[in-house]
């Protein structure tokens, strides 16, 4: 087990964490949350030994591996694959142990090797290692691309998939979901469900965090409180903590009532019922959890816009892509006030594309794009981070919008989101990226936008800032298009959901619970360009719809078999490792000991056998899954 015991600990002038007690059991899956710069990175490098404690003790049995994910990826060029096997150490090192004993011609320790080798699946490594790659975006063939071709977030990805690799005991991930698209997130969401080790995780995804963790661990005020159950598990028994305290029980009164109100006029317009009913639940779902947030430092709210024109903007058969190759086209849509989409689609389908085209970034290679004169555009994109002057400062970005406005109202406005006091002066430079991702969304905010496009703004916001950033959209009165792998901030800020898929912008039938299986179903059937798609589109298009949706119902349970089949391949695999390092014991050798190590003998055995029957199993599911694919292509 982990064992923290009466640990404090300091980073500079300031003591992160005070006579800290806590037991991790093995298997538990706990997720580690706190504000922004509480200390969380800092217990991970304390656990990895790479920090050293004021004072208590880190406990951790010395058999465990370890596994997180480097912060930074080698620029070289070897295969993503390769990089991505270097994350199993012992395979690694059993392979250099076995070309050392074949250059030195001995045979017998050379065939020891092999039965290690062997025992640990080093035959499968490579099969493991592209299965890893394709549940995190990568198309086959990129497994043999270079490292070093690929952007800072794929690196990310392939850093992340390197350590997933690694047959671990103890798992510390400090933001996984950041750099994924959702496909990539809902993949891993089920791989750690499954993992079998004992998982400590740093995530401000809500849906994440509840669908992972089995215990949270909050890290306040210098102090770690551990809580059974999920998230929002905790946010009730938080809740109810802190409705003890009279002062923050009045505030909850004030936010209950303003949630209800909201839902109330959100009711009185609903209509069609399908995503209606489903955002009224998530809206209800907020009254729960906005108690948990009183003492949030984050206030802040949309402006009413100074003109809100009808329509905002209207596109007509519009066609949009890089070069001559369209990405997306026959677009025809009307933007107008109040409209809420929401963007799926899988990662490389064109939802970036679509939000470039509607900010006016990307020209149109046919079609049509009007826009209302009186258009007045918020875009948020993760590129605009890095526009921030890096030798000013919040205060004298925003006087710079506002220039009319007195320096007291600007740093009140500040405030909200958390530019408090001084820190209304910091430089940028040094700041965090949930900070420049702040600084970006109040500049956003404060110019009184009426269509706001956000194209993945959570990426480095804290759970704090999520939720006052989900309240403010509500009150928002222009058109908002989101794209986002927080699925919370997408229900609850959503009332159409838009699925980007083979070229095409359509309404998604179903809701935002039915696009895992919408995923699954469609794995690998997906055209990637409007050109592939042009040999098809003489046919009946509603018996396609019909036929696909078939193929899709019976994709389902071979799914499921798959997944169920690898969980239980991977047990396998773990179980077979055990008993391979409890036979090295020598007291298992000694006469006395004969019975037990015949019967350990007999469970190896049968353990093999129960392994390649499962990958036998695996392999035909996974047939009959691409002949299903094929007959949907």
């Amino acid at each position: 087990m982990l064992q923290l015991q009466g640990l404090s600990f300091r980073r500079g002038p300031n003591l992160l964490l005070e006579d800290a007690s806590l037991t991790i059991y093995p298997g538990q899956k706990v997720g580690l949350v706190g504000a922004n710069g509480c200390g969380k990175s800092s217990l991970f490098a304390l656990l990895l030994g790479d920090l050293h404690a004021d004072s208590g003790e880190v406990s951790i049995p010395p058999g465990w591996e370890i596994a997180h994910v480097a912060q930074h990826t080698p620029d070289t060029d070897r295969p993503a694959i390769e990089f991505v096997l270097d994350g199993d150490r012992e395979l690694r090192r059993i392979e250099r142990d076995l070309a050392a004993a074949d250059a030195a011609g001995d045979g017998i320790r050379h065939g020891e090797l092999l039965g290690l080798f062997e025992s640990i699946d080093g035959y499968g490594a490579e099969s493991r290692a592209a299965r890893l790659l394709h549940g995190l975006g990568f198309a086959p063939g990129d497994e043999r691309r270079p490292v070093n071709s690929y952007s800072g977030g794929w690196r990310m990805r392939l850093a992340l998939a390197r350590t997933l690799m690694c047959r671990s005991d103890l798992l510390l991930l400090d933001e996984p979901t950041n750099h994924l698209d959702l496909d990539a997130v809902i993949w891993l969401e089920g791989w750690l469900k499954a993992y079998p080790g004992t998982l400590v995780l740093i995530s401000h995804d809500r849906d994440f965090l509840d669908a992972v963790a089995s215990h949270i661990l909050h890290l306040e005020h210098r102090h770690l409180n551990y809580y059974a159950g999920n998230y929002s598990a905790f946010e009730r028994q938080r809740a109810e903590r802190l409705a003890q305290q009279q002062a923050a029980y009045v505030r909850q009164q004030r936010e209950i009532a303003h949630m209800h109100s909201f839902v109330e006029r959100f009711r009185a317009k609903a209509t069609k019922a399908r995503q209606a009913q489903s955002r009224i639940k998530a809206l209800e779902r907020m009254e729960l959890i906005a108690p948990a947030h009183v003492d949030s430092p984050f206030r802040f709210g949309f402006e009413p816009a100074q003109h809100l024109p009808r329509p905002l903007l209207r596109l007509d058969q519009a066609a949009a892509g890089y070069g001559e190759r369209p990405i997306i086209e026959g677009v025809g849509m009307t933007l107008e006030p109040g409209d809420r989409i929401g963007l799926l689609g899988r990662n490389g389908a064109g939802k970036s594309t679509f939000i470039k085209v509607l900010a006016g970034e990307l020209s149109l290679l046919s079609g049509r794009c009007e826009r209302a004169q009186e258009l007045k555009l918020g875009y948020f994109a993760q590129h605009q981070l890095d526009q921030l002057r890096p030798d000013d400062t919040p205060l004298g970005h925003l006087r710079r919008l506002d220039p009319e406005a007195t320096e007291q109202t600007l740093r009140n406005y500040l405030g909200g989101f958390g530019f408090a006091g001084d820190r209304a002066l910091d430089p940028i430079a040094p700041l965090s990226g949930g900070e420049k991702a702040r600084l970006v969304l109040a500049l956003i905010i404060r110019q009184r936008p009426n269509l706001l496009l956000l194209d993945e703004p959570t990426n480095h916001l804290d759970l704090e800032m999520r939720h006052a950033l989900s309240e403010a959209l509500q009150e928002f009165e222009g058109a908002l298009v989101l794209v986002s792998h927080d699925r919370h901030l997408l229900r609850v800020t959503s009332d159409t959901l838009l699925l980007v898929d083979a070229g095409r912008v359509a309404p998604f039938d179903g809701d935002l619970d039915d696009y895992p299986a919408w995923l699954a179903g469609r794995d690998g059937t997906t055209d990637q360009t409007p050109e592939d798609r042009t040999a098809r589109e003489g046919g009946d298009r509603k018996q396609q719809r019909r036929q696909a949706a078939e193929v899709r119902k019976m994709l389902q349970p071979l799914r499921k078999q798959e997944r169920d089949l690898e969980r239980r391949m991977a047990e396998l695999q773990s179980r077979g490792t055990t008993l391979e390092q409890t036979l090295t014991a020598p007291e298992l050798y000694e006469a006395d000991a004969k019975d037990r190590l015949l019967t350990m003998l007999a469970e190896q055995r049968q353990i093999k056998a129960d392994l390649e029957a499962a990958e036998e199993a695996w392999l035909e599911v996974c047939e009959s899954i691409e002949r299903l694919q094929e007959e949907m292509g």
